[in-house]
This record gives structure tokens, C-alpha cells and sequence, in this order.
């Protein structure tokens, strides 16, 4: 069994064998063991717009840095504790804020500096993702890491010609801003069987760190 923490209801984690998916409703702070754990905590207070975007700053309500409920948190000791992996957006500054070493962009299984874990950069547009949408990994107590696709992935995101427009008068390279906000945070089906068959290889933090 696998609890898959922090998913979105209804969606791919659902219905699959052997596996627990923990939603909001659920609450996945509260998970405590005993399974493996694929953790997907939210990302919005760790990002490029932290703040809240254009909007809130415009109006005074910005928001704070970090300031996610201790989902990360609560995450990467479920991770730690239990085995298993987490995923996070690339550049996410959680990994700072937690004493975590930044993965090389082009890929490859490195030490994550607190003597436990392993990280990396992977592009889960080499999974399916419609965009390139890089992804930092963070795993422990795995028995062999896997090799993964590296490097950067095309974006393959399909933006609407105003889209576009938008794009070449700011000259950004990143069209995954403009698909919807469910579109934007799901996992391909297969990234998804990916982070499923690492954390199922978990043989416990406890037993010995994974070799990459």
C-alpha cells in the first residue's frame, strides 16, 4: 500500500489498487504511517508568485512566504519517516527554507544534504505533462533510484493565439501559465506510475539510505 498525500479529489490517485489517497478533505498533516508515501504538498506559497500575484500586491493583501499550514513540513517528515518521495515545482524555495541542497537542472540523483534523502530535476513534460513543468524530487529510504528522463522537456502546451501574442511581447518561454489551474497542477498518468513504483520500492529511512 502507498498513500498518495495531498492529491486532488477525484483525481488520478483515485481508484488505483493499493493505493490511499489523502485529499484536503482528508487532511494529509495527519497522515502517520505506516505506508510508504507519495507526497504532492501545495506549492502556491513556495513559488514565483508567493505573494499572491499582481492583485494582491496591488491591494495590500500580500501573502506570506512559506505560509503553507506546514503541509511541506509535515510532508517531507512523512517522506523521512516513512519512505517514499515528494514532488515540488523546480525552483521551489521549500527546499531552502528546509535545509535542502537544489538539484542540478540537467538531472541526475544527488544528496540532499540532510543525510537522508536524495534529490533531483526532472520535466514531467517527458511524461506527458502538456507543458515542460520542471519538478524537483525528493526521495528517502529507497532501496536504488531510478534513472529518469533528463533534461528539459518541449513545451507542448497548447496557448490561444492571444496567448501567444502575450507571450512574444513578453518574451517568455512559458506557455504552462496559460492552461487552466486543474490542467496546470495535475500529474500525468505516468509521472504519477513513476513516483507510485519509487515509493513502492521503499525499504525504510531506518534500514539504509538508497543508492542512485
Amino acid at each position: 500500500m502507498i498513500a498518495a498525500l495531498y492529491v486532488q479529489t477525484g483525481g488520478c490517485y483515485f481508484g488505483l489498487p493499493e493505493v490511499d489517497p489523502w485529499d484536503e478533505q482528508r487532511d494529509a498533516r495527519l497522515y502517520a504511517g505506516p505506508f510508504p508515501v507519495v507526497a504532492h504538498p501545495p506549492c502556491e506559497r513556495w513559488g514565483k508568485y508567493w505573494y499572491g500575484g499582481a492583485i494582491c500586491h496591488r491591494n495590500g493583501t500580500r501573502k506570506i512566504k512559506g505560509d503553507d499550514g506546514g503541509c511541506f513540513a509535515a510532508a517531507l517528515a512523512a517522506v523521512r519517516t516513512y519512505g517514499g518521495v515528494l514532488e515540488h515545482p523546480r525552483d521551489s524555495a521549500a527546499w531552502r527554507a528546509h535545509g535542502l541542497l537544489t538539484p542540478p537542472y540537467h538531472g541526475g540523483w544527488v544528496a540532499a544534504g540532510d543525510n537522508i534523502g536524495w534529490t533531483c530535476c526532472v520535466d514531467q513534460g517527458h511524461y506527458g505533462h502538456r507543458a515542460a513543468k520542471g519538478t524537483w524530487l525528493y526521495a528517502a529510504g529507497i532501496s536504488t533510484l531510478p534513472s529518469l528522463t533528463w533534461g528539459r522537456s518541449a513545451a507542448r502546451a497548447h496557448v490561444s493565439e492571444m496567448s501567444r501574442s502575450y507571450l512574444a511581447k513578453r518574451r517568455s518561454p512559458a506557455p504552462v501559465e496559460f492552461l487552466g489551474k486543474r490542467e496546470r497542477a495535475a500529474t500525468p498518468p505516468a509521472f504519477r506510475d513513476l513516483l507510485l513504483s519509487i515509493a513502492r520500492s521503499a525499504v525504510g529511512v531506518a534500514k539504509g539510505r538508497a543508492r542512485a
